[in-house]
């Protein structure tokens, strides 16, 4: 559940213990270009009032009119198509004819939502499963593999933490991602065994280990929602951390360096087991080049890349500036 959604769960249950009724509608078809996701959620309030999208406010107008005349008098879930032709993807505005089915919840019950935003704000992943017939929905524990899923019956949604962000060091650059990941919904550990970083990173949310990066990895089980970021600059404890992370399937994989370090790190990642694929995998200097110069700058940069990855963006922005005895231990993020 992104921070989106989660701001719709709390709003529709501030509304709901106020004694208004309020219908929860969720993306659960798109084609096309459609601008919203599958599991969007938006909420409309007896009055009109809404919160969230799931259009961009392509069919908002039409929808929050159809919710009120026809579906919050009715007892179950309704479905709805929009922009199934042209002529009504250019009627509501849906980019290059793309359509959108949603699914709205005319009853949803106070207390399962409570109980769903309770886990969410535990950093629990859960399953949430609607029967359309009934319009009830049970709540369950879930597991990186669930996915959402639609058969006209049933809707299983996946809320929490579904993507993770594992940190090898607790320094300044560190502290920075985190508050921009955190933003962005990861589930955050930061590993980091030096003493001088013992305190760890004082946020809520984020798990701090002292154990040794290649152990903590492996007792974390890195997946493909898994992203992996060795941050320290110390070959001793980024490299065990990558050479475990590279033969994983996580999904990102990226070390802080200069082009010449991260050069001699692939070479040195030659000498473990470990193929050409998989060293190819890594993403070093990490970050894209927006010529960052502070930490937040190359946590933006960092982050940025980390998402194009994410949805499979393929990242065509690669600047190569000359080398300079300045430059030479600079990240690529610092680097004009």
């Amino acid at each position: 559940m992104d921070s989106t959604d989660f701001s719709v769960l709390n709003t529709c249950i501030g509304w709901m213990e106020q004694g208004r009724r309020v219908a929860l509608v969720t993306v659960v078809e798109t084609w096309g270009s459609s601008p919203r996701p599958v599991g969007s959620w938006l909420a409309v309030r007896d009055d009109g009032q809404v919160i969230g999208s799931v259009s961009g406010g392509c069919v908002e107008d039409d929808l929050i009119a159809r919710v009120q005349t026809e579906i919050m008098p009715a007892s179950t879930p309704q479905t709805l198509l929009y922009g199934v032709s042209k002529e009504e993807a250019a009627r509501f505005g849906l980019p290059c004819g793309g359509s959108v089915r949603v699914v709205v919840e005319p009853h949803p019950s106070l207390e399962g939502l409570k109980h769903l935003r309770s886990r969410v704000a535990e950093k629990r992943m859960s399953l949430r499963e609607l029967d359309l017939t009934s319009g009830r929905f049970e709540i369950r524990d879930a597991n990186r593999a669930d996915h959402f899923r639609f058969d006209g019956r049933r809707m299983r949604c996946v809320h929490g933490p579904r993507w993770r962000l594992i940190m090898i060091g607790a320094g300044q650059l560190s502290q920075y991602l985190c508050q921009m990941a955190l933003a962005a919904d990861y589930q955050i550990v930061v590993i980091d065994p030096r003493d001088e970083f013992a305190e760890g990173i004082q946020f809520p949310g984020v798990e701090f280990s002292r154990g040794m990066p290649d152990d903590e990895l492996l007792r974390l089980g890195i997946d493909q929602h898994s992203a992996v970021v060795a941050l320290t600059h110390d070959p001793k404890l980024d490299d065990m951390a990558l050479i475990e992370a590279l033969k994983s399937p996580a999904f990102y994989i990226g070390a802080l360096g200069s082009r010449a370090n991260t050069a001699k790190r692939k070479e040195r990642l030659k000498l473990f087991d470990l193929s050409e694929e998989e060293i190819a995998r890594l993403y070093g200097p990490v970050g894209l080049f927006i010529g960052a110069k502070t930490p937040p700058e190359m946590a933006i940069s960092i982050l940025a890349e980390l998402t194009a990855a994410k949805y499979g963006v393929e990242i065509l922005q690669r600047r190569e500036p000359q080398p300079t005895e300045k430059s030479a231990c600079m990240p690529k993020a610092l680097v004009q």
